[in-house]
């Protein structure tokens, strides 16, 4: 299973930017992608997750307004939308699958998203 994270940039706050994860090497249909994050000098958190079969999300309370999880079953890919962008939202981001009920097993390499002030 390889799982590669793009899309981390450097962004000014306030602006908009959609992370992908590309999965290969498996059918996800009974798994769950999630998506993590880790700031400089912070442990990693969970942001969102996403039935690949049948698009149920859910997110972390603090993060529901403003990140979106979708997935797009054709191209083997999940998003994470950040919109209104903070200076704490600076951080590696990570996808990540797990089969449904169980643990994160598989980990992308992390994107880098870096905003200004």
């Amino acid at each position: 299973v390889q799982l590669q994270a793009y899309g981390g940039v450097l962004v000014q706050a306030g602006g908009f930017l959609r992370l992908s994860c590309v999965a290969s090497g498996r059918t996800f249909n009974n798994y769950v992608m999630g998506w993590f994050r880790q700031a400089p000098g912070k442990e990693r958190e969970f942001v969102a997750k996403i039935n690949w079969s049948d698009g149920t999300t859910y997110y972390t309370d603090s993060m529901k307004d403003r990140f979106t999880i979708s997935r797009d079953n054709a191209k083997n890919t999940v998003y994470l939308q950040i919109h209104s962008l903070k200076p704490e939202d600076t951080g590696v981001y990570y996808c990540s699958s797990a089969p449904r009920g169980g643990s994160y097993n598989y980990w992308g390499q992390g994107t880098l998203v870096t905003v200004s002030s």
